[in-house]
């Protein structure tokens, strides 16, 4: 096997692998709960940038139904994100399947 060769192809599925992670970053995903009243979004990198609550919400009454619409936002839009860093995976490795437990810096 020829050692150069490999070398070549680790660097350019490195190379590859790091503009892989930019897109990602760049990327941004939104979450809803509550048929709407609840919607956020997420930078590719799980950060919060923008919260809507629709002023319905805004009672003390409320209160727990708000938190639990707020994370079930914020899981959807980090299962986008997930989904999408899965999907660009496999188009960089040809669906290569990583071994259990064996994950990529994202």
């Amino acid at each position: 096997m020829n050692i150069q060769k490999m070398l070549k192809q680790a660097q350019e599925m490195q190379s590859k692998m790091a503009d892989m992670q930019r897109d990602l970053e760049a990327r941004s995903a939104e979450g809803q709960a509550g048929n709407g009243l609840v919607k956020l979004t997420l930078t590719g990198k799980g950060t919060l940038t923008a919260l809507h609550i629709d002023p319905q919400l805004l009672s003390a009454d409320e209160k727990e139904v708000l938190e639990d619409l707020i994370i079930a936002a914020h899981r959807e839009a980090k299962e986008t994100l997930d989904e999408a860093a899965s999907s660009a995976m496999n188009q960089l490795t040809g669906g290569l399947q990583l071994p259990a437990g064996m994950k990529l810096p994202f």
